[in-house]
């Protein structure tokens, strides 16, 4: 770089520094500015030598985290300052935690510490690595939720960012963020960023998905704003009579929740009918504004009749997140229903800044109003929990971020909040360990419940305990609560332990009477012989006697030949996907190809997503299966691309023409009169397509059926898709 390019450079990054400064939610005192300055030039030290992929000076990377804490999350100049000073430590051996904390003072360096250990930890490596390291990360909301709050500002920078990177890493780096970030950003309350993130996710890892429904965002919000101004025109009459000071706001639904609905309900983007929500914020003192939300609540109601199954009072009853709002539908102009939501000031403060704003107004509040606290104190010791598998718990974790809640009273009539879904084996854990692992039965409003009984919001909960009860197998499919099932599982291994224990002592005298000793070898054939996992699957089982002396005698009959059937069945090559009629697909076929240099290899189609020609694809390097692809869109690409990175193979169809394929078309309608007949004329008149099943149901005038259909490429499945829909009485038509 010239002079004039440098010169040019800290021009920029004086004035995104100044920018910084003003964009803060809270006051800053001249000291608070101070502590910021400090810290601004430490990092133009430390990072004055790096640039970032796409050229630019790496000082822009911790100014623009930093101006994430200050304005969208709102956060204090402390953590403004241990944003600034995040990679410090980590990219600058000159710069240790000592040096922070002697300049800064124990908090920021504690952050700091924090945010370096996050990110010293190995990327690229295999699933139980990367979940342990998940898991690591969570520790640190104990000790300080900054240091969360901090690395998801740096994960949505960086998001916004991902231009210059390959698009390998864009799909790792995406899948992890949707996979684990946004999920724990909502959790923490951070609203508006889960939304960006959710929707940065998608960008990378569904583009096309991705840029369609943007495009179609763009092109209808004339007609939405239109909308909103005549709803609002409607409200606002009646609002100011009772002189409430308030403001409506229209909200678009992110593209990332449109595309969730359109695939959970089986919609085309124009058939989701709450793209938009509008939002009544009002100006209150906190002692009104319950009675202030119910009566905007009673004025909305009177010009729009209200969807009396959609009514949300998070008012009453927040989230365990700190969320608090009225939400109701209610039919809008020219028949459509509209989301309206109802908060206070206060409210919509919290919504939009999470965690800083739920300390902004906690004062007064006691520890037991804390849900976020109580939230933390639970989750700190499931991950202290030394018995828990990473892997199971990272995905009972990441599922209970985003499950909706209900709420249900104890006995005295204390208000409890659990997960949708949750049983009263999950309500007795959450009680205490101890009482959930003496449960023997419980009450539901009175009456004896299953423990598998799904519990409802106003359900009150009696758990009955027994000094002799004790957690059995069963229990895991009662539990849903990654708590409950933590705790259950400990249990579990720890009777399958003491079982493990006796079954060695007793298989060790059963072999000495077949002449064969107890050791390292035999206890490995033993384990390929009776198609075990490990040595303590084999071990549980002796002790509680399924497997008995004639399964022995037969591996001490077969021990000669063991070795060769181990082998022949590593090499064997798996069979055919369940729905090909042909064989199984290999390089033949000249259908795949793999990796930059496109070659030729082996591989077998998921049963997951049941992928086909003309498909965006990836392959996956399985331990035991050879390459399984899978579609980009299929339910468990998330999880493959974030934990199993570095066994993802770039794949695409190349050609089409040799194989057929199984793809499955749900359709469903008003059922008339030889409309069977009119589906199997429109497919059979198509000379490419054969039909392999085809299941029709009728309930009350409505139908729904299933077609199965044997196609070479997925446009022509598109394109039978379409025809289809051009039929008389048919609604949806959607693929499985």
């Amino acid at each position: 770089m010239n002079d004039v390019e440098i010169e040019k450079e800290n021009a920029a990054i004086a004035k995104q520094y100044k920018k910084l400064l003003r964009v803060s939610y809270l006051t800053l005192s001249a000291k608070d500015k101070k502590l910021i300055r400090s810290a601004f030039d430490v990092a133009v030290d430390a990072h004055k030598d790096q640039r970032r992929k796409s050229g630019e000076a790496y000082i822009f990377h911790p100014i623009a985290v930093a101006k994430i804490i200050a304005q969208e999350i709102g956060m204090d100049a402390t953590s403004i300052a241990a944003a600034l000073l995040h990679d410090v430590v980590e990219d600058n051996p000159n710069y240790t935690l000592d040096d922070i904390q002697q300049l800064f003072g124990e908090t920021v360096a504690r952050i700091v510490d924090g945010l370096t250990k996050i990110s010293s930890l190995k990327k690229d490596m295999d699933v139980s690595t990367q979940a342990e390291n998940f898991r690591k990360m969570l520790l640190t909301l104990h000790d300080d939720v900054r240091v969360i709050i901090i690395k998801i500002a740096d994960r949505l920078h960086n998001m916004k960012t991902m231009e210059a990177m390959r698009p390998d890493k864009q799909v790792k780096i995406a899948s992890e963020t949707l996979y684990i970030y946004a999920p724990l950003a909502h959790r923490i309350g951070l609203y508006n960023i889960k939304t960006e993130l959710e929707d940065l996710g998608l960008k990378y890892t569904e583009p096309e998905v991705y840029n369609d429904i943007f495009t179609k965002i763009k092109e209808s919000k004339e007609e939405q704003d239109a909308y909103i101004k005549e709803i609002s025109k409607i409200l606002k009459s009646s609002l100011n009579k009772e002189d409430i000071d308030y403001e409506i706001k229209g909200r678009p639904k992110s593209i990332y929740s449109i595309r969730h609905k359109m695939v959970k309900q089986g919609v085309t983007f124009e058939e989701v009918y709450d793209k938009f929500a509008v939002r009544i914020i009002y100006k209150c003192d906190i002692e009104n504004e319950k009675f202030l939300a119910w009566k905007i609540y009673s004025i909305v109601t009177d010009h729009f009749r209200p969807n009396p199954i959609r009514l949300r009072d998070w008012i009453s009853s927040p989230k365990s997140t700190g969320y608090e709002a009225l939400h109701i539908t209610v039919m809008g102009p020219k028949g459509r229903w509209v989301e309206v939501q109802i908060r206070s000031e206060r409210m919509n403060e919290i919504a939009e800044k999470g965690y800083a704003a739920h300390y902004k107004y906690k004062e007064g509040k006691t520890k037991k109003d804390d849900t976020l606290d109580d939230w933390i104190d639970k989750l700190q010791e499931a991950l202290e929990n030394p018995d828990t598998n990473a892997v199971d718990f990272v995905e009972e974790f990441k599922l209970n971020l985003y499950s909706k809640e209900i709420f249900v009273f104890t006995p005295k009539g204390d208000l409890k909040s659990l997960p949708k879904g949750a049983t009263p084996l999950d309500f007795a854990f959450s009680i205490h360990t101890e009482v959930g692992m003496r449960t023997r039965g419980a009450k539901v409003n009175g009456k004896l419940v299953p423990l598998s009984h799904p519990l409802e919001s106003g359900d009150q909960v009696d758990i009955l305990t027994s000094d002799n009860a004790k957690p059995n197998a069963n229990w895991l499919d009662y539990a849903t609560t990654a708590r409950a099932r933590s705790k259950i599982k400990s249990s579990l291994k720890e009777e399958t332990k003491e079982i493990s224990i006796q079954g060695k002592e007793i298989l060790r005298r059963k072999l000495k009477q077949l002449k064969i000793t107890l050791n390292e070898k035999s206890i490995n054939e033993l384990v390929n012989f009776f198609k075990l996992k490990t040595s303590l699957d084999l071990f549980y089982r002796v002790g509680i006697s399924t497997i008995d002396n004639k399964m022995l005698k037969d591996y001490a009959a077969s021990r000669s030949n063991i070795f060769i059937s181990f082998i022949k069945n590593r090499i064997r090559k798996p069979s055919s996907s369940p729905g090909i009629d042909k064989e199984e697909i290999t390089s033949k076929y000249d259908m795949l190809v793999f990796g930059k240099e496109e070659e030729h290899l082996d591989y077998k189609l998921s049963n997951c997503c049941n992928p086909i020609p003309g498909d965006s694809v990836f392959g996956f390097v399985t331990i035991n299966d050879g390459i399984k692809i899978h579609k980009k869109n299929c339910p468990n690409a998330l999880s493959l691309q974030s934990n199993y990175a570095y066994r993802i193979l770039l794949a695409k169809w190349i050609d089409s023409t040799q194989q057929e394929f199984t793809a499955i078309i749900q359709i469903t309608g008003i059922d008339n009169l030889g409309l069977v007949s009119e589906v199997t004329k429109v497919i059979s008149g198509n000379m490419h397509v054969n039909i392999k099943s085809l299941n029709f149901e009728t309930d009350h005038g409505l139908f729904s059926g299933k077609i199965t259909v044997v196609v070479k490429h997925n446009n022509l499945v598109k394109k039978l898709m379409n025809r289809i829909k051009k039929i008389n009485g048919i609604e949806k038509v959607h693929r499985v």
